[in-house]
């Protein structure tokens, strides 16, 4: 080998040497072969979102007890426990979940614990109703199957990279619950194409389903509560149900299990039909919530369509 031959294959290796030095620094740590990671989801639909990305190879485990309400949540000891147990957390990180990083930072982690953001790909969208002049983003992604989607897909991409020998089955098991949401979804949009819904005005009891009705071109003509869970005060509730009124709204929808002690009296003054959708919230994780509860709701939804046409 001549000098000028070796002069070239060395320049050729450092070469390598430089493209692989920034992408051995920034993959982060990886599960060691043959050790399930143990991945803490914050929220309901992050369970169903995880368990069926990951299968068998992995085990999912819910930072906050089932029955917990995620909006005003005050973090427990035992939160800070499992904390401690976990290999990546994935989080909604928009504001759903703030009592998360609480419960990371009491337990020491805030440093070493790889955090997945749901909505690091997602097309966010501000939330409804009176916030005091501020532009809050709606943290209510999950509540939706297209932004559904953009989340697996998010959080099968960076479980990937934390466990690279098991990437491939990840990504393959992430194709098929995709295809379930999307064919949820068509069989809707089916539905939906066959009625008018040029004249659909509603109101919600708060910015929860913003995602959702975006999806199908639908509006939300006000809502109720000022922010989620402060009640409004008499003269915002007066100005939202003239608002109701001039806007010709027939359909009300009301969180389920949570705001329809608000709802009621609204529907009784001005005449509107309440519907009630869910959050995505249960009394117990499984796999399958997000499925039956979106298919739950976009039943409800195509029902208060109907009945607008009525």
């Amino acid at each position: 080998m001549t000098v000028s031959t070796r002069r070239r294959a060395l320049w050729r290796s450092c070469l390598a040497l430089l493209v692989l030095i920034p992408a051995l620094a920034f993959a982060g740590p990886t599960a060691p072969l043959g050790k399930k990671l143990k991945i803490g989801v914050t929220l309901h639909p992050y369970y169903s979102f995880v368990a069926n990305i990951v299968g068998d190879r992995a085990e999912v485990v819910a930072l906050i007890p089932a029955q917990a309400n995620p909006h005003n949540y005050q973090p427990q000891p035992d939160d800070i426990t499992r904390a401690m147990t976990l290999d990546a957390l994935v989080v909604n990180g928009i504001g759903h979940d703030e009592w998360a990083f609480q419960i990371i930072k009491a337990a020491g982690r805030g440093t070493t614990l790889p955090i997945i953001q749901a909505n690091a790909s997602v097309a966010l969208i501000p939330i409804g109703g009176d916030q005091d002049g501020a532009k809050v983003v709606n943290p209510h992604t999950f509540v939706s199957t297209t932004a559904a989607i953009q989340q697996v897909f998010e959080i099968t991409r960076r479980l990937g990279e934390l466990d690279p020998h098991n990437a491939a089955a990840y990504r393959q098991n992430a194709l098929a619950y995709a295809a379930r949401i999307r064919a949820l979804r068509a069989g809707f949009m089916t539905r939906f194409a066959a009625l008018d819904l040029s004249s659909f005005r509603c109101a919600t009891t708060h910015a929860g389903y913003d995602y959702m009705m975006q999806e199908f071109g639908l509006f939300v003509s006000a809502v109720i509560e000022p922010r989620h869970g402060v009640a409004p005060t008499a003269r915002q509730l007066a100005n939202t149900l003239d608002a109701i009124k001039k806007a010709n709204v027939k359909v009300l929808f009301a969180e389920k299990n949570f705001s329809l002690d608000l709802a009621k009296p609204i529907e009784a003054a001005t005449g509107v039909k309440v519907f009630s959708l869910s959050h995505i919230t249960g009394d117990t994780y499984s796999a399958d919530e997000f499925e039956v509860a979106m298919r739950e709701n976009l039943e409800t939804l195509a029902e208060a369509v109907e009945f607008m046409q009525r």
